[in-house]
């Protein structure tokens, strides 16, 4: 009887270790699902850019449904003249509303947000995201950013610079 406490015991305390080590790894595997969005979302406008010369008009900032209907599907208004779809969207990265969005289970109680996207336009050779989010990063040498704000730290970016 005092044996089979013991292994009880024993395997009660490796669970406790074990479970805080796969919480983490989940929410990992989560921030680079979502950067790996990002990085497609970049490489997207960026084959958008190659094949009409001009980054797609994105007024709002964000992966909106405009955004969305613009870079994925073969519609041909907005600028996207030759109806080429620039990205395929998983269904758990849309919302019929909100448009490109992280999938649900990244942001706290399953909420949804869309992804920021910063252009230079006026060929700077840098964006700057601290301009549009509460992350830190100031002049990224980049034509293109994209990224989501860490909502662990609501500081960091998740996306396609660090």
């Amino acid at each position: 009887m005092v044996e089979l406490l013991v292994v009880i015991s024993i395997i009660g305390l490796l669970a406790g270790l074990g479970l805080p080590a796969i919480n983490g790894a989940i929410q990992a595997g989560k921030k680079a699902e979502v950067a790996a969005m990002a990085e497609s979302i970049k490489t997207a406008v960026n084959a958008f850019y190659a094949e009409y010369s001009t980054y797609p008009s994105n007024t709002s900032g964000r992966t909106d449904l405009t955004f969305l209907n613009l870079i994925s599907t073969t519609n041909t208004n907005g600028g996207n003249y030759r109806g080429i779809a620039f990205l395929e969207v998983p269904p758990k990265f849309t919302n019929a509303t909100l448009g490109l969005v992280t999938p649900s289970g990244f942001l706290k109680n399953k909420a949804q947000s869309n992804f920021l996207v910063l252009i230079d336009t006026q060929g700077l050779g840098y964006v700057n995201p601290k301009s549009v989010s509460s992350v830190t990063n100031t002049n990224v040498a980049s034509s293109v950013a994209v990224w989501v704000v860490d909502p662990a730290t609501n500081t960091k970016a998740v996306g396609t610079f660090k």
